[in-house]
C-alpha cells in the first residue's frame, strides 16, 4: 500500500504542469514604486524570462493567488472555438445577439479578430455557446488553464433548479487562474507548445499582437472582473525581442474607471524597468 501511494504521488508530481512549473522566484523591488506612482495600492506583476527560466516580479503571494480571469479567457476561448470548428477562422463574423450592451461599440456583429481588440464580450459568449459544455470542458482541461472549472450551478430563486452558465463562467467564476499560471499558459502559446493545432495557435497569436518596433513585438490581452470589491484588472501577454521571449501577467485592484488605462501603463512601465521594452 505504501508503495502504491508513493507511485501515485510520484506520478502526480511528474505529470502535474503546475508542479513542474515551480520555478524559482526573484523579487524585483524596483517595481514597487511603479505601482505607487500610478496610485495602485494592491497588485502584482510577473515576468517569465523563458531563456533564463526564472520568474521575476512584485508581490509573490498575490502572483500565486487565483482570481477569475475575465476577458483574458478570450485567449483559450478562441483556441477552443477554432479547434472544435465553432468558427472557421478568426475572420468569420459572429452575431452579438441584438441586445443593448454596456459598451456601444459591442453592439455589432464581428469576427474574433475584431472582437478581441475591443474585448467584445457578447461575441465571445456566442462563441462559447457554439462550443458547448462538453467540448469546452474537455479542451479546457487539456489546456490546463488555472483550475479548469467550467460548471457553476446557479440556483433558481423559486424552483431551486441548477443551470449551467456556459457563457459566464470566466466572468463570474468558478474558473480562476493566478498570474503565475497565466504566464505558464501563455509561454506554451507563445512557443506553440499547447495541445492544439499549430496553425490555430499561430492564428490566435496573430490577433493578440498589439505593437511592434525594430526587433521587438508586444502581444497582450486585458481583462476586468466586477465580482470583486474593488474590481480586478488583468493585463497578460508576452514580448518577442531579438530572438528571446518574455511572458508577463499583471493584475491590480481597480477603484474606478481610470484604472482600465492604468493596467497597461503599469505593465509597460514594469516591462521597461526590467529591460524588456525599449
Amino acid at each position: 500500500m505504501r508503495f502504491l501511494f508513493s507511485l501515485i504521488f510520484i506520478t502526480f508530481f511528474v505529470l502535474s504542469p503546475s508542479l513542474v512549473f515551480a520555478l524559482s522566484w526573484q523579487e524585483s523591488p524596483e517595481l514597487k514604486p511603479l505601482f505607487t506612482e500610478l496610485g495602485i495600492k494592491e497588485g502584482t506583476f510577473v515576468l517569465y524570462d523563458v531563456n533564463e527560466n526564472i520568474l521575476k516580479g512584485y508581490n509573490k503571494k498575490r502572483a500565486e493567488t487565483r482570481f477569475i480571469p475575465g476577458s483574458t479567457y478570450k485567449i483559450p476561448n478562441a483556441l477552443i472555438g477554432l479547434s472544435v470548428g465553432a468558427v472557421k477562422n478568426v475572420d468569420e463574423v459572429l452575431p452579438y445577439g441584438g441586445q443593448p450592451q454596456p459598451i456601444k461599440a459591442w453592439e455589432h456583429d464581428m469576427s474574433l479578430r475584431d472582437a478581441i481588440k475591443m474585448s467584445n464580450v457578447p461575441i465571445y459568449q456566442e462563441l462559447a455557446r457554439r462550443i458547448g459544455l462538453i467540448n469546452m470542458w474537455k479542451l479546457l482541461d487539456k489546456l490546463n488553464f488555472g483550475n479548469d472549472e467550467v460548471l457553476k450551478p446557479l440556483m433558481h430563486r423559486r424552483k431551486g433548479l441548477g443551470v449551467v452558465a456556459i457563457d459566464r463562467f470566466w466572468l463570474d467564476g468558478p474558473l480562476k487562474i493566478s498570474a503565475v499560471e497565466q504566464v505558464e499558459f501563455l509561454k506554451r502559446l507563445a512557443l506553440g507548445e499547447l495541445p492544439v493545432d499549430k496553425e490555430i495557435q499561430q492564428s490566435v497569436r496573430e490577433i493578440l499582437k498589439l505593437e511592434q518596433g525594430e526587433n521587438w513585438a508586444l502581444f497582450g490581452k486585458t481583462g476586468a472582473v466586477d465580482k470583486y470589491n474593488p474590481s480586478l484588472g488583468w493585463w497578460v501577454g508576452w514580448v518577442e525581442k531579438e530572438g528571446r521571449v518574455y511572458i508577463f501577467a499583471l493584475n491590480i485592484d481597480m477603484l474606478d474607471n481610470t484604472y482600465f488605462e492604468r493596467r497597461i501603463s503599469l505593465g509597460k512601465n514594469c516591462l521597461k524597468k526590467l529591460g524588456v521594452l525599449p
